[in-house]
Formats: structure tokens, C-alpha cells, sequence
């Protein structure tokens, strides 16, 4: 018996982790290429631009971030609360049976 042809999927996957390999292997050799080294510092600017940015929106914005760091918490303990419950209704079952 023969090897089984390849499906789309399972092709697609094997060329997308090629690409990734050689996307990694690119980066690697880049980061000590003089051409890319601009680049990367420019990349590293642009990123302290954007947190520094963004955390100036986080504080002109506090209260809404405030509401909904209480709508996550709020929201967690809800789900622990499920949890909590389902779980209990479980082993009052495997008890009674």
C-alpha cells in the first residue's frame, strides 16, 4: 500500500510551517544584518510611542477602564460561582447513586 495522497489542509499546513521556518531563520540572520538594524530600532521606537500612547488614553480614560476592570472581576467571580455550583451538583449525584 501506498502513501496516501496529501488532503488540502494537511498541505497548507505544511507549507505555512516552511514559511514560518524560514520567516524565524530570516529574523535570526537579521538581527545582525546592518540593513535590518534601522528598522528593528525604528520597530522599538514605534513601540515605546504606542505604550507610552496608550497609557496616556488609559489615564484620560480611567473611569471606563475602572468599570471594566469591575465587570471582569465581577464577571470571574460569577463564573467561579458556576463552577463552584455544577460542581457541587456533581458530587451530591455520584453520592446518591
Amino acid at each position: 500500500m501506498g502513501r496516501r495522497p496529501e488532503g488540502k489542509a494537511e498541505h497548507l499546513f505544511k507549507n505555512l510551517g516552511k514559511k514560518i521556518d524560514e520567516l524565524i531563520s530570516d529574523i535570526k540572520k537579521g538581527t545582525d544584518d546592518p540593513r535590518f538594524k534601522d528598522r528593528f530600532e525604528e520597530l522599538k521606537r514605534n513601540g515605546e510611542k504606542l505604550k507610552t500612547e496608550f497609557n496616556s488614553f488609559k489615564d484620560d480614560h480611567h473611569e471606563i477602564f475602572d468599570d471594566i476592570d469591575k465587570s471582569f472581576e465581577k464577571a470571574g467571580e460569577e463564573i467561579r460561582k458556576a463552577f463552584s455550583e455544577t460542581f457541587r451538583k456533581g458530587s451530591k449525584n455520584k453520592k446518591e447513586a
